[in-house]
């Protein structure tokens, strides 16, 4: 079986390194090809010490694999090329690239989403949402510091004393959890809200301190989400914002709905009501934002504040982010994979493999999408 990877397209990280190839390779009946100059970070060398073949012939490559691997989900040109049975593992983003899931329906070709892979304590080596999230919300805090007007510690000097930066985390996921932490370190007094209650001890064990407000019903959805706020929520959340935004020096909103547009948590009436000079990271800038007004990939100037509208964090520490996730590809492969038929088991009577396989035999089988794509 020969699993492959090509240069990614518009995107720093990468599916495979050295690392998760000599593991990869360790397995029975594997083969690894990636194509040259796969990752500007890794030389050719290095991959093929690691046991992988190197090919230059992009098509050749594409046409041989039992498996390809990507980042984000493979154009439609390149999903053309791959054949009848191929097994294709990426973020798919299937609710929104329709036209990409019904090429991978039309081709044949068998798929599954990184982003469908339940969160279940079996799943979490595999789980490149969360690996992905933790360096977004390290990387947020950097880019903050670096954008801020004014450093992150107290400091007491012959001048007097300068008092911490104030920073408020709104959403204490995977990603609000690192923002958090990484603002302590640098010495930053930090706030941090979220839907859930539950969150509110993981909070305060890092240091900052928790928002209350009282959203009546909330809670979180098996997979450990928070679920979606309705209108009357949203509007109660925002007003118990402003004070806490007004406050803040650094706002990092990580709010998203997989599959959904993100909710706009920091209106422009908040916006009126930060100092100028502060500085919001929205996180959920690729799927609309929480703050309204973000642009993405732009930093725009609301009311004085500079909003960041990154789509790509974890792009920004591509080295660790591309290390994390293909750990996670390995993670994946190396527990499905049958040693005796040299396959990798497609059987939806696992619960993981049945949350995240997508497409198979030419049909989407994943109930989530059924009302998209029919099956």
């Amino acid at each position: 079986m020969k699993i492959v990877a090509l240069k990614e397209s518009h995107e720093p990280r990468v599916a495979l390194v050295p690392d998760a190839i000599k593991k990869l390779c360790q397995l029975d009946g594997i083969e690894v090809a990636v194509e040259k100059n796969l990752s500007p970070m890794i030389t050719p060398r290095a991959y093929e010490e690691a046991g992988a073949k190197v090919v230059e012939n992009k098509s050749e490559l594409l046409a041989s694999a039992d498996i390809f691997l990507s980042v984000n989900a493979p154009s439609i040109e390149v999903i053309k090329q791959l054949k009848k049975g191929c097994l294709c593992i990426s973020f798919l983003d299937p609710f929104n690239e329709t036209e990409r899931i019904e090429t991978l329906m039309n081709q044949g070709v068998n798929a599954i989403s990184m982003e469908m892979l339940p969160r279940t304590t079996l799943a979490q080596k595999m789980d490149a949402i969360s690996s992905q999230a933790s360096l977004a919300g390290y990387v947020s805090v950097v880019l903050g510091a670096n954008k801020l007007d004014r450093i992150f510690p107290m400091m007491m000097t012959p001048s007097g004393t300068i008092p911490p930066a104030k920073v408020f985390v709104i959403g204490a996921g995977v990603a609000g959890l690192q923002a958090i932490a990484t603002a302590k370190r640098l010495g930053a007094r930090v706030e941090a809200f979220d839907t859930r209650p539950v969150v509110e001890e993981q909070v305060t064990s890092l240091g900052a301190k928790f928002v209350k407000v009282d959203l009546g019903e909330t809670g979180q959805n098996k997979d450990g989400y928070a679920n979606a706020l309705t209108e009357e929520q949203l509007k109660i959340q925002q007003q118990a914002m402003i004070k806490s935004c007004a406050n803040a020096d650094l706002v990092i909103t990580t709010a998203k709905l997989f599959g959904r547009k993100a909710p706009v948590i920091v209106t422009q009436d908040i916006l009126k009501q930060m100092r100028d000079g502060s500085v919001i990271i929205d996180l959920a800038a690729g799927s609309g934002g929480n703050v309204e007004g973000t642009v993405v990939d732009e930093t725009v100037t609301i009311e004085g504040v500079d909003i960041v509208g990154i789509d790509n964090l974890p792009g920004e520490v591509p080295y660790d982010a591309s290390s994390m996730y293909a750990s996670n590809l390995y993670h994946l492969i190396s527990h499905f994979y049958d040693q005796e038929t040299k396959t990798v088991s497609l059987d939806q009577a696992d619960e993981m493999m049945k949350g995240c396989l997508i497409v198979k035999d030419g049909q989407v089988v994943n109930e989530q999408l059924t009302e998209i794509y029919g099956g």
